[in-house]
């Protein structure tokens, strides 16, 4: 699996050493949560943050709306540095014309999709898309424990995927560390946002190894 750590859970007074210790990690890329305070009960940061940190590395920056109207600041954060822009299927945003709108400022796009919601709620949508976020926690905090139930739902959207032949990334991201990330990629997945397990490892690196090391049995 491809590697995402999210800096959610870093230190915020020092972002530029926290996204060094990110790459020397052997991350792949680094993922972004945008916290609104309406969608989800907490808030982060925005494209401003975003904009700064962008000159600080090469890694590409994934970045989840978790935000009621992720399609009134595309351009914002398609303009301050994004690279992948991933929104929730269940906000109040137009789900094509968003898409439609990533597309048109030349980022990747990706669908995200709550706990609660089924796989099925992100078929239709699939052939344009690059990428599924699944939350195998509910959306807004760091530090939650991992969803076992979330495996099938992975399962399930890569044999879609699979049936209509779209080479599809699926994203999953919550309580992903040792423990979980064979887990996930034995069900599908490609691609594991990892949080407070890689900043809180005594050996991030080898963690970041054995994230890469996984995949579907």
């Amino acid at each position: 699996m491809k590697l995402s750590p999210s800096i959610l859970t870093c230190d915020f007074a020092h972002l530029e050493d926290e996204l060094r210790f990110v790459e020397q990690s052997g991350a792949d890329m680094v993922h972004l949560d945008v916290m609104d305070g309406v969608f989800v009960p907490n808030l982060s940061f925005g494209p401003p943050v975003i904009a700064r940190i962008r000159p600080c590395t090469d890694l590409m920056f994934d970045v989840h709306l978790m935000m009621e109207y992720p399609d009134r600041l595309i351009d914002a954060f398609a303009d301050a540095g994004a690279d992948l822009i991933n929104f929730h299927i269940e906000s109040a945003a137009p789900v094509e014309e968003t898409i439609a709108r990533i597309r048109a400022k030349g980022k990747k796009v990706a669908l995200t999709l709550k706990p609660k919601t089924p796989a099925e709620a992100v078929f239709p949508y699939l052939p344009l898309l690059d990428m599924v976020l699944v939350m195998t926690v509910e959306p807004g905090f760091g530090g939650q424990s991992f969803m076992a139930d979330m495996l099938p739902k992975i399962t399930a959207i890569r044999a879609e995927a699979a049936r209509i032949g779209h080479p599809l990334d699926i994203q999953v991201d919550g309580g992903i560390g040792a423990k979980t990330a064979a887990l996930v990629a034995d069900a599908g997945a490609t691609v594991a946002v990892v949080g407070s397990a890689l900043f809180n490892a005594e050996d991030p690196k080898a963690l970041a190894d054995y994230v890469h090391s996984c995949e579907r049995s």
